[in-house]
């Protein structure tokens, strides 16, 4: 989610928690790679959990406090554990081993009270009647502690994904800061003027009404013409493509079949029916990535697994984002699957930049679109186009062996 954040220009990640050692060696090996400076507050391996004991709670605050002095606005951005919430997951909901995250993460938003967050989680959350409650007591909890919220189910295909992912996001501002900058607090918990379409690309209604290929006879190796009436960018080979994932570092690894190849040959290609072995079409946008706990994805037209390349293509992330070699297939398709879209992390930061537009002091400004977006402002973001994210990802923590 922060390289998605941070590639707008106008954010910096100052802080990261993780909870599963090997999935900070493959966020820390990546953004090397990719020439991202550490973060100024480092990184760390801990149980959220931690951070609310006082020595760790202190210094977090302090780490805030000092961050408001050379930065505008300093937020939390993350997404606690899924699984308990997932229809397709654990569903124990808050008394699962993470569900219970998502409370802890709240409290730490609310006893550090940062100048805004964001949270993101699994649509079970918000749409499950056993869990809407607890969700509904959390939104609760930041109102009670000064914030105004703004939530919405959105889904990575609208930002230019080339999946189907649905995620709650729910969005906060401390009433503290925005009173501070001349925002007009309209009497309600809620953000009055919060512009959700800013960085949406894709009308998903439309998208999902496409006459999308069908599926067909998998034949290996075969070469198929892109219909008309797709939007290419929306699909599987169009990112192939665009990542070079040929020659992307992470190519050659893939899982290999144990038990022969008569099953990898037997699904057809777009046949996503069942829960597992579900085979990709090349001209049409993925199911939603969850690899791990089952969850396998075939390689349209090639007898076997998708690759760590291909995955990560299919996460919209960008070519030069790599894995490093030591990390086992294992962990890198989990961590792969556990983190926000790329394009869709982009699409929320500007949204999020479009509203800090409205009220923060005009001479805070950076010309021109950013990172190809379709929309062209003017924006106002903080003092020294950077802002603080902290404790992101902690997600992972799903995932402990």
């Amino acid at each position: 989610m922060d390289l998605g954040f941070e590639r707008t220009g106008c954010f910096e990640t100052l802080f990261v928690n993780e909870y599963h050692q090997p999935f900070m060696d493959i966020y820390k090996g990546a953004r090397e790679n990719i020439g991202i400076k550490p973060p100024r507050f480092g990184h760390q391996v801990n149980d959220i959990n931690d951070f609310l004991l006082k020595e760790k709670l202190d210094e977090l605050k302090l780490n805030l406090d000092n961050s408001k002095k050379d930065y505008n606005a300093v937020g939390f951005i993350g997404g606690p554990p899924c699984p308990d919430f997932s229809v397709g997951g654990k569903n124990r909901g808050k008394e699962g081993e993470n569900g219970r995250l998502s409370g802890t993460y709240t409290d730490l938003i609310c006893k550090t009270k940062p100048d805004f967050f964001l949270f993101e989680n699994v649509k079970g959350l918000w749409r499950t009647k056993k869990h809407r409650a607890f969700y509904e007591s959390l939104k609760e909890k930041f109102i009670a502690n000064g914030y105004l919220l703004t939530e919405r189910l959105i889904n990575s295909i609208e930002y230019g994904v080339p999946q189907d992912r649905d995620r709650i996001i729910l969005i906060g501002f401390n009433k503290e800061y925005l009173s501070e900058n001349a925002y007009k607090v309209n009497g309600t918990p809620f953000l009055w003027n919060f512009d959700w379409d800013f960085g949406i690309k894709y009308d998903k209604k439309k998208v999902f009404s496409i006459p999308w290929q069908k599926a067909e006879r998998f034949i290996e190796d075969s070469h198929k013409i892109k219909p008309t009436l797709v939007p290419e960018e929306l699909t599987i080979q169009y990112w192939f493509e665009k990542n070079d994932i040929i020659n992307h570092k992470n190519q050659s690894k893939h899982f290999v079949p144990k038990a022969g190849l008569v099953k990898f040959q037997s699904v057809e290609e777009g046949d996503d029916s069942k829960k597992s072995y579900k085979r990709l079409h090349r001209w049409r946008y993925s199911p939603t990535a969850a690899y791990g706990n089952n969850e396998v994805h075939l390689h349209p037209y090639k007898a076997r697994r998708i690759s760590v390349a291909e995955a990560l293509a299919i996460q919209s992330l960008p070519k030069d984002f790599i894995i490093p070699d030591n990390i086992t297939l294992t962990n890198s398709f989990k961590a792969i699957g556990n983190g926000v879209p790329y394009l869709a992390a982009q699409g929320l930061a500007v949204t999020i930049l479009n509203f800090f537009n409205g009220f923060v002091d005009k001479k805070y400004k950076l010309n021109g679109e950013i990172n190809g977006a379709k929309h062209s402002l003017i924006y106002k973001p903080v003092a020294k186009a950077k802002q603080l994210s902290v404790l992101e990802p902690i997600e992972q923590r799903a995932y402990q062996n």
